[in-house]
């Protein structure tokens, strides 16, 4: 399925944020900058989810009403 994807893509750049957050401790000298790279991933990422919640379908997950 074509969501799922886009929603792994979406994983995978929060994992790429994660990992500069990490290096922006290391780095001190340009931790601010991949501060602020690292934001930029993760919002994208979360753009990507919104996208396919509201563009492809619900994001795969517990069903609410089921609850």
């Amino acid at each position: 399925m074509p969501s799922n994807r886009i929603l792994h893509e979406a994983l995978q750049l929060h994992n790429v944020s994660d990992r500069l957050d990490v290096l922006a401790e290391e780095h001190p000298v340009v931790s601010e900058a991949l501060i602020t790279i690292s934001g930029s991933v993760r919002n994208t990422a979360t753009l990507l989810q919104v996208l396919v919640a509201t563009r492809m379908g619900l994001l795969p997950g517990p069903n609410p009403a089921n609850a």
